[in-house]
Parts: structure tokens; sequence; C-alpha cells
């Protein structure tokens, strides 16, 4: 007799999207005679104890849980990918196959004709019909679907990149999970359709975090006339992973990048040249997940209508990007601004730390310097860890926020939370029409629920803070009075001792007694140092400062001096940032003398003046490579 182990797993995905997973092939056993599970009762019971433990929060009790039949695979595939189950991580083998035991022992026994019976009748309900309106049509009823078993992902995708679906993107998130469910439920057991075909199955791709593929390092070349630094403004950017319920951010990057031609001394260029970017192995963004809704109401949104699969600009309104194209001067350094870019390259996999190149060409079209750099996005803004009173997290915020304060947020969507709630990294001033910061509102409502940093700016897996020397074991800042708690942080924009995205930490509050290190009132992102290069020209960008544990941020540090320090570093050769000292300095690297760091912008060094070095060469000796010895 055949097994009768079909079932479907909803799991709640990368904080706001779901994704509906077919689950074949159950690893509980099921008795011949009865057609019902047998497993051991210790195992079973143990199970439902850490069942309640864990997943209960999200799933629901065990007699109903919407994830009945998960197999071992599905759980341990589910606590890798999902961005909410990453805390389980910590789950034994034994434990995972202990609530897979409990989850087998609850389920529905399926009926002789091998029918499945799911939870989410409602929601399955619901996706008949609209399976019914907008696709039988073209796939068959849904019984006999020739997309049984199909995900949420695929049908945003289908709709994004096949021209018969595209009328569908009128569809909401809500509405594509539903039918999702329906496609779900509906699958018959045994592996194959009513019709004789073979159903589908689907596990999500595993995301690939760091190494993030920034290519072959290519060093500058010995001699070269030019070099490029580039960087990322902010060390990361949040963006939605959609647009029709709740907008928190628009995808929107954004690089800067300095042309310096070498010499003694070196001199930063702003004519003659030209400065191109491309997103490597990134094309669209548009048939990326839902991302194309971004486009579909940006109108509504932001107040303007976009070419697809360009960006706002905040700083040139007029001027759209895309993922590939041309740098614009800005006073001392080229700019693109709102790249509108998502976590997912054009191979489908998601990557929060994606790679952008930039390229140097004279007036005759040939290539002076180019390098790499990381251009980071990630839409882990994990929501569904606490609302999950809806498929829809978002639509969940929302509801709340119409019941806690009076609002009609539900019949107004999508909406754009900085419509009322000012957002100076939107280019707002002002605490909006609510009378409070966005952030101030997050922070402050958050402070006293559980909620974490990682939760919101992201993330669990992404992990935004990535410099080594700035972030501790847990993954937050190694100096907590940078930030402080969410407490404090909503408590300083209440008191307007901080001003969001304005009002920063400083360097100077940790590295005191180092020359040019106190910017004033200008911000680490902002500011300039040595030779007029920007901080993080040479010291990368924030939350990503060298050396970092994401490869590419690491790029231009291992192009120009094969050693992840911060530009200029004597620790690319010596085993101390310092090197020798200042006595040995002119002797080995004066002008002939011994290639260092400093020669990846000067042709020579004729002084032991250290008024004119970086920092005054007062920098903390740090750990080098150690590749020469001393002398």
């Amino acid at each position: 007799m055949q097994k009768k182990t079909a079932c479907a797993l909803v799991v709640l995905l990368a904080a706001i999207c779901s994704l509906s997973f077919t689950v074949y092939g159950s690893d509980y056993s099921t008795s011949k005679e009865s057609g019902s599970t047998s497993t051991s009762t210790s195992s079973t019971s143990t199970g439902a104890t850490l069942y309640a433990t864990y997943c209960s929060g999200c799933h629901g009790s065990l007699a109903t849980s919407s994830v009945k039949g998960a197999t071992v695979t599905q759980i341990q595939s589910a606590i890798a990918n999902v961005s909410a189950m990453h805390t389980l991580s910590k789950l034994t083998s034994t434990q995972i196959q202990a609530i897979a035991a409990a989850l087998g022992s609850t389920t529905t026994s399926t009926s002789g004709s091998g029918s499945t019976s799911g939870s989410g009748s409602t929601s399955t309900s619901t996706g008949a019909t609209l399976y019914n309106t907008y696709c039988s049509s073209c796939h068959g009823p849904l019984a006999t679907s020739s997309k049984l078993g199909a995900p949420a992902t695929q049908i945003q995708t289908g709709i994004s990149t096949v021209s018969a679906m595209s009328s569908l993107k009128t569809l909401t998130t809500t509405q594509i999970q539903a039918i999702a469910a329906a496609l779900s439920t509906s699958t018959t057991s045994g592996g194959t359709t009513s019709s004789g075909g073979t159903t589908s199955t689907w596990t999500p791709p595993p995301a690939q975090m760091p190494p993030s593929n920034p290519g072959v390092i290519t060093p500058a070349q010995n001699n070269s006339k030019y070099v490029v630094f580039a960087w990322n403004d902010l060390g990361m950017h949040c963006a939605n992973p959609s647009y029709d319920t709740a907008v928190i951010l628009p995808p929107y990057n954004t690089v800067w990048a300095q042309v310096v031609q070498r010499g003694n001394p070196p001199k930063v260029v702003t004519s003659g040249v030209t400065v191109s970017y491309r997103v490597v192995n990134n094309t669209k963004s548009s048939n990326k997940g839902m991302f194309y809704q971004f486009w579909q109401y940006c109108q509504k949104l932001f107040g303007v209508t976009l070419p697809t699969d360009t960006g706002l600009n905040l700083v040139d309104p007029t001027i759209h990007n895309g993922l590939a194209g041309t740098m614009v001067l800005k006073g001392d350094h080229y700019q693109v601004n709102g790249v509108p870019l998502t976590p997912i390259d054009d191979s489908g996999v998601w990557n929060p730390f994606q790679v952008i190149e930039v390229t140097v060409k004279d007036a005759s079209n040939n290539i002076l310097a180019q390098t790499r750099t990381t251009i980071p996005v990630s839409d882990e803004i994990n929501c569904a860890k606490c609302h999950n009173g809806n498929a829809n997290p978002m639509l969940d915020v929302l509801q709340k926020h119409d019941q806690l304060s009076g609002t009609n947020l539900v019949g107004q969507m999508p909406v754009l939370c900085a419509s009322c709630h000012g957002s100076p990294i939107l280019g707002q001033t002002g605490r909006g029409s609510s009378g409070m910061y966005l952030s101030e509102a997050i922070h402050t409502f958050h402070a006293t629920v559980g909620a974490a940093c990682y939760d919101c700016h992201p993330g669990a897996k992404t992990q935004c803070s990535r410099s080594l020397a700035h972030t501790a074991t847990d993954g937050n800042c190694t100096n907590a009075s940078c930030h402080g708690s969410m407490g404090t942080m909503a408590a300083s924009i209440t008191n307007n001792t901080k001003t969001p995205w304005v009002t920063e930490p400083k360097c100077v509050n940790c590295h005191s007694g180092v020359a040019q290190v106190d910017t004033g009132t200008t911000l680490y992102r902002n500011a300039t140092g040595h030779g007029g290069i920007y901080c993080a020209g040479c010291h990368s960008s924030p939350h990503a400062m060298v050396p970092s544990r994401v490869d590419i941020d690491n790029y231009q540090s291992l192009q120009y001096q094969n050693y992840a320090k911060s530009i200029g570093s004597c620790g690319a050769c010596h085993s101390s940032s310092k090197g020798e000292g200042l006595s040995d300095f002119i002797e080995a690297h004066g002008s002939g003398g011994r290639p260092n760091a400093c020669y990846v912008c000067h042709t020579a060094i004729t002084t032991t003046d250290t008024t004119n070095w970086p920092h005054q060469f007062q920098w903390k000796a740090t750990q080098g490579s150690g590749i020469v010895s001393g002398h």
C-alpha cells in the first residue's frame, strides 16, 4: 500500500515575504493496515515539548500546527534559510528528529483516495477562488493544475517575467500566498497528480553568504598612473521585499568614487575622465521576488513614475540610475545615487553583499583604472518575528497600528511609513505630521517588546556590522555606546540630542589622541583626510572598515597593497601597522627605495615630517602581515 505522506509546509521567509513549501516523502513511518502514523512514544513526547518551546509561537499548537508532517530535512532547510528561524540552529539532530516525529504523529490521516487534508481552510478556499479566476484558463482546473505545488516565489517570478501574466501584477502579496497555499493543498499523495503527472517539489535555494565572489584580485600595475577608490556610503542599505502593504524603504543604493593621479604629490582627478559602474551578475531588479511592486506602486508611494529598473534619486531628481551607468561628478568625487538594487542576483542567489565594478576611462575610452567594492542591500527586515498574526507580516503591522492609533492604514495600502513619520534618510526634515520621526517611533515602541537590533537592521543572516575590529562575537558593535540600547536610541531622538541619520557616533569617541580622527560636525561618511581622500576611501564604508569578514569589503586593500589593512598602513608588509618606526623609514622607503603602501598613490616619499602623513603617524600599532622582517 502506498504511503500517504504528502503534506503542506508554509513557513514565513525573509521577514515579510511568505513562501510555500510542498513536502513529499515524510520521514515518519505509516501503518499499512490503517494508514495512521506510528512513532516512538518517548520521541513524540520529547518532540512535543521541544515544539511547544521553539515552534508554537509562529506555527500554533501542535494539534493544529500549520507545519504538520514536516520532515527532518525540511525543518533543517528552514532553519538554514528562514531568517526568523536562525535562532534554532542550536537544536541538535536528535532534537530536530524528535520535533519531526511529533509533527508526524499529529498529521491528519489521509483518505483512501489519497487526498490530503491541510490547515488554513479559509486561506485555501480563498486561494481556490483566486486560482479559478486568474489562473485556470491557462493551467487547468485546480485539482489537476499543471502548477500544483508552485510556491509563492515561483508565482511571483512568473508574474514578473512572463508577458502573459503581467496583468496579474495587481494581485497582492496575500492573494499570491493564498493561491500558492491552494496549489499546495490540492496536491495528491504518492508524488503523482490525479492525471498521472509527476507533482512538483521545491526547496528554497540556500542563501550564499560570504564569500561574496568579488572576482580575481587584480593588483594595480607598478607605475600605473591612476588609481580609483570606491565605497558604499552607509555600509548597508535596507529595502522592503514587497511594496503593496507597508513600506519603510525603497531599493536605493549610493556609491562614491575618487580618482587619483599618482605622483609626488598625488592629485585628485575631477576632469578629463569618465567613471562608469556596473553591478556584477545583476542586470535587472524588476524580475526578482516581489520587487516589481516598487515600480507598480511608485507613483502612489513616492509621487513619481519611474521607468522599470531605474531608481529614485534624492540628489539629482531628474536622473534615474539603473544597475549600470555613469557616475556624476560631485565636487571632489564621483557619485551614483539611487541604484535600485535587490539582494538577488541574475543567478537567483540571495546575497546582501553584492559587487559593483567601477571603471575610469580617458577621453579616448582607454581604461585608466578599475576596482570593485561592496554594494550592499538586504531585505531581511524580520517583522515576522513578532507580527505573525497574519500571513503578511506588514499587514499585521498596519492592522495593529490602526487598532492602537485609530488610523485606517489598511484601507490606504500601500502606505509609506514616512508619509506621516519623518525620515531624514529619504530627504525629509522634521518629524512629519505624526510629530514623531519614523526611527523614533520604531525604536520607542519596540524597546520594551523583546525586539533585537538585527531584527530590523539586517539581519540574522546579513549581520551588517562586519568590520573585524569593530564587531563583537555576538555580531554587535564592540562599543555599546556607539548607538546604545534601543531605549537609549529612542530617548536620544525624543529629547532632541539625536536626529536620525544626521547625528551619528564619532570615531574619536574611541580613537582619541590620534590626529584627524575628530571630524567635527562632519560625519565619517562625508569627511576627508590625508591628501583630500575621503576617510572611507582608505578605511572603507561605515560598518565595513577593513579588515572585514566579508571578502569584497577587502578587495581594494588587496588589489592595491596585497593585504587587508587600511590603505597606506605599514601593516601591509610589516608585522605592525607602524612598521619599524620612523627612524628607518626614509632609509628603507625613501625615493628609489623599497616600495610601500604609500606608493598606492605616491611615487616617492622624501620627508619624515609626520605632520604631512596620514593621521600624523599617530595611529595605534596593530598586527600586520609580517611579510617582511625587521631590519
